[in-house]
Order: C-alpha cells, then sequence, then structure tokens
C-alpha cells in the first residue's frame, strides 16, 4: 500500500501543478459540472500526502482541507468508479466529518476520480450538495465524460511545462556553445597578434579547450597555424601537413571520442621549441581505443572500409605519433625548417 501511494504521489508531482494559479479551462469544466448535475458546489480536488488542494472550485471559498476528511481520498481508492454518497449523515465513514456537522453542511457527494494514462488517481472532479439525492444516469455519464476533459487538460498542461523546459535547456546549451565558439575565435586572434612579438627563436606554447563542434575545427587550425607561421617560420609543405594532421585528430576527437555531443569538450596544445620541433597533443575524454587494433587502410581487405583512414593520414604527415592514456590522447611531432 505504501509502495502504490509512493507512486501515486510521484504521479502527482509531475504534472506540477499543485499551488498553482486558476485558470480558465479547469475553472470551466467545474462550472459544467455543477450546472449539469444540478448542485451548488463543485470541485476539481488534487489529493497530496497529507492534503486535498481544490484547482477549481464553485460554491466554495476555501481553497484546500487536510487529508483527513477529505471525500475524495476514498474516491480515489474506487478508480473507474464513480464515488457516491446520497446522505453523508447516514454513511459511518462521514456522518461525523466536521464538513458534515458544519459548514458547508454536505449531504451529497458524487466524485469521478482523474486517472493517469498508467492508472494512478491524482484526485477528482466532484460534485456537493446540501440535501440528501441522486444523480441521474444522464448526469453520472457527464460527470464521468467530465472526468475525461480534466485528465486532457491536465495532459495538456504537462506536455506544454515540458515542452518549456526542453525548449529553454536546449537554448541555454547552444547559448553556452556559442559563448565557447566565440571565446575560442576571440583568444586565437588575440594569439594572432601576440604571435607577432614572440622572438625568432622563442618556445611558443597554445593549450585551448574546444567544444566538441565540428564547426570549432577550422577556427583551432586556423588559428595554430597562423601562431606557427608567424613564430616558428613553417614552410609551406610542413604548414599543411601539420594542418591536416590537427584538423583530422580533431575531426576524430569530436565524432569518435565524444560521439558527435557538443556539450563535450577537446583539449588541444600546441608547442614548438628553439630547435623547430612541433608538438601537438589533442585529447577528448571519450572510452578511448586500441591505437594497435586499428586496421591499414590500404591492406586488400581495408580498402573499402572507412576505418583506419585519419590514423594512417596523421601518420603519414607527421614525423612521429603516439597514443597515450589508451588512445584518449594523441602526440604528434613534426619537425619544421626555418629559412636562413
Amino acid at each position: 500500500m505504501e509502495k502504490t501511494e509512493s507512486a501515486r504521489l510521484a504521479a502527482l508531482r509531475r504534472y506540477r501543478i499543485l499551488d498553482t494559479e486558476p485558470e480558465r479551462a479547469f475553472d470551466d469544466l467545474a462550472q459544467l459540472a455543477a450546472h449539469l448535475c444540478g448542485t451548488p458546489i463543485a470541485l476539481i480536488t488534487l489529493v497530496d500526502a497529507d492534503r486535498q488542494w481544490f484547482k477549481a472550485r464553485v460554491g466554495l471559498s476555501i481553497a484546500e482541507t487536510a487529508r483527513s476528511v477529505s471525500f475524495c481520498a476514498h474516491a480515489i481508492e474506487r478508480r473507474d468508479d464513480l464515488f457516491v454518497i446520497p446522505d453523508a449523515t447516514q454513511d459511518v465513514r462521514f456522518r461525523d466529518n466536521p464538513f458534515v456537522a458544519s459548514a458547508p453542511h454536505v449531504r451529497f457527494y458524487a466524485g469521478a476520480p482523474l486517472l493517469t494514462p498508467d492508472g494512478q488517481a491524482l484526485g477528482t472532479i466532484c460534485v456537493i450538495d446540501h440535501v440528501p439525492r441522486q444523480l441521474t444516469a444522464e448526469q453520472r455519464e457527464a460527470l464521468d465524460a467530465l472526468r475525461r476533459q480534466v485528465m486532457a487538460q491536465l495532459e495538456l498542461r504537462r506536455n506544454l511545462d515540458e515542452l518549456a523546459v526542453a525548449l529553454a535547456e536546449r537554448d541555454r546549451a547552444e547559448a553556452e556553445q556559442a559563448a565557447l565558439v566565440t571565446e575560442l575565435s576571440a583568444a586565437l586572434d588575440h594569439v594572432q597578434h601576440l604571435s607577432a612579438l614572440l622572438p625568432f627563436c622563442a618556445t611558443c606554447r597554445l593549450d585551448m579547450i574546444v567544444p566538441a563542434d565540428p564547426s570549432a575545427i577550422g577556427k583551432v587550425t586556423d588559428g595554430v597555424v597562423r601562431v606557427l607561421r608567424d613564430a616558428a617560420r613553417v614552410d609551406d609543405t610542413n604548414e599543411m601537413a601539420i594542418e591536416l594532421a590537427l584538423q583530422e585528430a580533431l575531426a576524430n576527437a569530436v565524432r569518435h571520442g565524444c560521439k558527435g555531443d557538443s556539450s563535450k569538450q577537446v583539449q588541444c596544445c600546441v608547442s614548438c621549441d628553439e630547435a623547430g620541433e612541433v608538438l601537438i597533443v589533442v585529447r577528448d575524454p571519450g572510452d578511448g581505443f586500441d591505437p594497435g587494433a586499428v586496421p591499414n587502410p590500404l591492406d586488400r581487405e581495408n580498402i573499402l572500409k572507412g576505418s583506419g583512414r585519419g590514423v594512417y593520414l596523421i601518420n603519414q604527415l607527421m614525423d612521429e605519433v603516439r597514443f597515450h592514456d589508451r588512445g584518449r590522447e594523441i602526440h604528434m611531432r613534426k619537425a619544421v625548417r626555418k629559412p636562413s
């Protein structure tokens, strides 16, 4: 029983409806219930852990009651069945209830449980009268139909709420990604200006955190090449080799290491020493792989396969390529020539 109640309360929380402002759609349904059933009071109730809260009410001023004196707490136990009390003064469960003994002097009650698609009862749409009575067959059918309309409104409201949350999360992620790209572009532009101030033989070093977005790859490689061109005087042949190798390493890190998830990040470090040796390190947060198991794309059985080409290309372009940390980190070295 306790487990069932926990599931019911969890379902109620998912609708995020408790203590919200009045809404015309629900008010209209409560008004229609009172009119069709000919009662002075009609309510749309939601049964919380220790209280009964009214989303809509006609003929009653209070917004909630304790669950212990709630008629609706009994109604939700009936699931699909309409819960009817013809005369509360003649029912041992309710004759001592304060709402029977005093205002609003409940005599007649009929409540239709509000059921979620998975069968959890959230509350009721109910009608109340000050005199004993019964509902006609047509009134019972009408109350049942109104129950379905209340649930349709609750589902619509929940779906719109979840959509708004999802859109806000998407906008936040896109804003963060755009900010990272903007920050990276600004940093690379700043590096370009600083590189002109570097002495011919100075050791230069870049350390960047890059969003795992294919659109960032070109910005990174362009910035790195500009710095190496100015600081290390890389010739055209080596410049192209370094650019292609870096592009391939970053693309592999984004595509395989980050699995295309733009919320993740790739680290890129570049250094050039006085001897003219360039070291590029690219690290991703992925699961890693076994570099020794990467197939040679030139072998006959692998020619038509797409795997292994990136690693093969990097090995051809750079003087030395090594993988560390189970393939998550690649070190690429290239000796560049400087004109005399």
